[in-house]
């Protein structure tokens, strides 16, 4: 049964990408979105992107405050970059609030897009500047398994969202 575990476990961890190479590729799907939502006119169709925008940051948001940060925080013995990365989290969170499930209804929902775009832009910039090239430096943290705990839990979330 052991046997069967490890091997379970070296399987995931095999296919599994580095926690931050995961982080990054949902910031670039994010980023695609809003580049998409920027050229489209029709009513519709920007609410689909926008329920796919909400929808993958507040994934990513949740397996990031779950299991990235704690991680981090504890290896870097962190007490600022964590921090500050939580309560931007509590502002995206806000934003996603005032535009999730409501009709486009014109310029003051296209500001509030546009707003979370560049919200989630700066924060994204701070993470992959700062945070990222810190956890990569830390001799504490296993980013193959870290990455495949947060590949597991997205999976978890998207599941459930189905």
């Amino acid at each position: 049964m052991v046997a069967t575990a490890k091997k379970f476990e070296s399987i995931r961890t095999s296919k599994a990408k580095d926690a931050t190479a995961l982080l990054r590729a949902d910031h670039k799907e994010v980023n695609d979105l809003f580049d998409e939502y920027e050229s489209v006119r029709s009513s519709a169709k920007k609410k689909e992107l926008v329920s796919k925008i909400c929808l993958a940051l507040t994934v990513h948001a949740q397996i990031e405050e779950e299991i990235f940060y704690p991680a981090v925080k504890l290896a870097l013995k962190d007490k600022e970059l964590i921090p500050e990365a939580a309560v931007e989290h509590a502002t995206l969170k806000s934003l996603i609030a005032q535009i999730e499930g409501v009709e486009p209804d014109g310029e003051l929902f296209d500001a509030k897009v546009k707003v979370l775009s560049e919200y989630v832009k700066h924060h994204v910039k701070e993470e992959q500047n700062e945070i990222f090239p810190k956890a990569k430096e830390s001799s504490k943290l296993d980013l193959i398994e870290l990455g495949a705990q947060l590949l597991e839990r997205k999976e978890e979330l998207m599941a459930g969202q189905a």
